[in-house]
């Protein structure tokens, strides 16, 4: 077998687990993006009217940055199959002048432990949500938001033993 068209890493296999923890990632994100991508709609979602109007202002920003804010939080939790896949450790051979090259280390490592922090830092506080209610939303509505965005405070954890097998495999 031609090893230099192989799509297989040269490196060892990450183990399985850490597959299952990279769809977890992407998964646990996904419920609040769909609630903000619901709120794009016209949706209030568990807000007031002037609460409503505060989160998604009339006009195009308004909804735009909350679908962008979706597709960029799915996209960054995405990026955790990189830790457990080829791509994170070969260039996939149709990126032009680097195809096929290995991937820098600490060009993954940095990256994906500064994310850990961030993610830690931005995250772990809301585990106190139902401690501060919010003027802005029915008392339903703070609830659910809770329990929608309560499963991002594993992202930094979950990425965090993504990274730690990365940086032992590699």
């Amino acid at each position: 077998m031609d090893t230099a068209a192989s799509p297989v890493t040269p490196g060892v296999t990450a183990p399985r687990w850490t597959r299952w923890v990279a769809h977890t990632i992407a998964v646990a994100v996904l419920p609040s993006s769909l609630w903000r991508l619901g709120m794009a709609m016209g949706f209030p979602l568990g807000y007031t009217t002037e609460g409503f109007a505060v989160i998604r202002p009339p006009g195009v920003w308004g909804p735009l940055w909350l679908v962008l804010l979706s597709i960029m939080t799915e996209g960054a939790a995405l990026l955790s199959f990189g830790l457990v896949h080829g791509w994170g450790e070969v260039f996939p051979r149709w990126i032009p002048l680097v195809g096929g090259s290995r991937v820098p280390r600490l060009a993954v490592l940095i990256p994906a432990w500064a994310g850990v922090v961030v993610l830690a830092g931005l995250w772990t506080p809301f585990v106190f949500w139902w401690q501060f209610p919010d003027p802005g939303m029915t008392e339903a509505g703070h609830t659910l938001v809770g329990f929608l965005y309560l499963p991002l405070v594993a992202w930094a954890p979950l990425l965090a033993a993504l990274v730690l097998s990365y940086q032992r495999r590699t």
